[in-house]
């Protein structure tokens, strides 16, 4: 009877057990995430997460006990150098299990296991959300105020359309009042020289004609 032996032996003895686990721990290190049955995935979770646990302190003795349950030193490098910095904030729960159905052959419920840290679609370009808290009184003031100013951006470019149409007439009729002005000294300088001239040629004449006598 097996009561309270909660290891699956997965119908492998302990030698064969054991090698197959570490040969699947040092695929999920290197390709952070592989295809597998349920049980088997569930028994290297077991396995592989104290190793991670353990590569967060790198020293030479941690890794030697590593290598002892991985076999691989391009595995132990692989774990201490990438895994080991992506990890080093999560307090465990290393891994995640995604069923993904049963196989045709026998039927076995199939799954994958990768790195949690490792999974783009999950991590990459999430946005920390910050925690808001609703509050009742003066609920209303942010709503008026964004109104009013709402208001006022809008109502300033019109304010300003309406006066550029209202400067642009004044400005023509400044010009055409000025114009005319000019018109009426140049037509009052002329009246005002033209008699000066018919009044000098008549003494001109006389002196002419005294001269003469």
């Amino acid at each position: 009877m097996r009561h309270g032996k909660k290891n699956n032996h997965l119908g492998r003895t302990a030698a064969h057990r054991k090698a197959m686990l570490s040969n699947m721990a040092c695929s999920l290190i290197e390709h952070k995430r592989i295809n597998t049955t349920v049980a088997k995935a569930k028994e290297l979770r077991k396995y592989v997460e104290p190793l991670i646990t353990k590569s967060k302190d790198d020293t030479t003795h941690n890794r030697r006990v590593i290598f002892s349950y991985l076999k691989s030193k391009h595995a132990v490098t692989e774990l201490f150098r990438e895994v080991a910095g992506k990890v080093a904030e999560r307090p465990g729960g290393y891994t995640r299990i995604i069923k993904t159905g049963n196989r045709l052959g026998d039927n076995a419920e199939m799954c994958l296991i990768e790195l949690v840290d490792f999974n783009e679609l999950y991590t990459g370009n999430r946005e920390k959300k910050t925690a808001s808290r609703r509050s009742r009184r003066g609920a209303g003031k942010p709503k008026a105020e964004g109104s009013a100013v709402a208001a006022a951006v809008t109502a300033a470019p019109a304010v300003e359309v309406v006066e550029a149409v209202v400067e642009a007439p004044v400005s023509e009729a400044e010009v055409a009042i000025e114009s005319v002005d000019t018109v009426e000294e140049t037509a009052a300088e002329a009246s005002t020289e033209a008699p000066a001239a018919s009044t000098e040629a008549p003494e001109e004449d006389g002196a002419e004609e005294k001269a003469n006598a």
